[in-house]
């Protein structure tokens, strides 16, 4: 049986597999709402020559900008994720850091059933060019091409049940932005009562909170850097630098700690990050305090108890 998805989960499959940590970290947890397992480019399995005869058997064609048209011999599987770079662009070249906008078509290795097409409703990914970020493979094949390239990248994964298949993703870079590393903006006098926030001289953001805070039965949200950039909205993906504290001040998750932002949809996120970013503007610092009801609720998560209301502080760095 073929398995038909929105062309968006195009980009949620792409993202899925090309992310190499996610949001979470491995004491901690992330704001997603189904965190990617932890990894690390030393322990990425290195593809078989197998895997590259496969994934280099995929035929591509038509033009730059458009789906484009994909032949290959089903079924197709690999061991590992593989990529094999179709065609180089003639665009500006990448910069380790930029955020790549990529297209992408997706297909079941199985049958060659198209699972979903970003083209179709321009709902293109948001991935960073950072090797803390994206697989090893990616960040390896992509580094020094330009903008308009296309590439194959064939990866194992399990569908909604459970079972083994392998996602052929044909992708093409149509944009490379540099986006900064930091809140950049206009300061924002916070309410009183709140938990204080002091940022280092990189940015990186510590906490204390007041004696005898008690949690909010509403999500507060409170800009603390007003950007200049664009209002953010609930479908966009967007690109932030965070950390996440329990309401006794313990930290257990921080991309500052990782090295590098991490891009992901608003829509896949803890309610208290959906509603307290959109409407903000790229470019902002904003301090959340979520409820234990909009955060993980009853459930435990990583180094997060159950029942318990999270504080985040979020530089909005881009959103698309």
């Amino acid at each position: 049986m073929k398995l038909r998805i929105p062309g968006a989960a195009a980009a949620v499959v792409l993202g899925a597999a090309l992310v190499l940590s996610g949001c979470g970290s491995d004491d901690g947890a992330s704001p997603s709402a189904s965190p990617s397992a932890s990894a690390s480019a030393t322990e990425a399995p290195t593809p078989t020559a197998e895997d590259v005869a496969a994934v280099e058997s995929v035929e591509v064609s038509g033009d730059a900008g458009k789906a484009p048209t994909v032949e290959f011999t089903a079924p197709l599987t690999v061991s590992t994720g593989t990529v094999h770079v179709v065609s180089d662009g003639d665009g500006a070249e990448f910069e380790d850091g930029q955020s790549l906008t990529i297209h992408s078509v997706v297909y079941s290795g199985a049958d060659a059933s198209q699972l979903g097409d970003t083209y179709a409703d321009d709902s293109a990914e948001s991935v960073l060019l950072d090797q803390n970020v994206i697989i090893p493979q990616l960040y390896e094949a992509l580094s020094g091409k330009h903008v308009g390239a296309r590439f194959v990248f064939a990866n194992p994964a399990q569908d909604a049940s459970g079972n083994a298949v392998t996602y052929v993703t044909v992708g093409e870079v149509t944009d490379a932005r540099t986006v900064p590393t930091r809140a950049e903006g206009e300061a924002v006098t916070p309410a009183e009562g709140l938990p204080s926030v002091t940022l280092d001289d990189s940015g990186k953001p510590s906490i204390e909170i007041p004696e005898g805070y008690e949690a909010p039965d509403e999500l507060v949200v409170q800009p603390l850097i007003k950007g200049s950039g664009p209002e953010v909205s609930a479908d966009q993906t967007v690109t932030v630098q965070y950390s996440g504290w329990l309401l006794d001040g313990t930290q257990f998750d921080s991309s500052w700690e990782r090295g590098a932002p991490t891009s992901f949809g608003l829509d896949q996120v803890i309610k208290g990050w959906t509603d307290g970013l959109a409407g903000q503007t790229v470019g902002s610092q904003v301090l959340l305090v979520v409820p234990a009801d909009q955060a993980y609720g009853d459930q435990a998560s990583g180094a997060i108890p159950a029942n318990s209301p999270l504080v985040f502080v979020v530089d909005i760095l881009d959103a698309q």
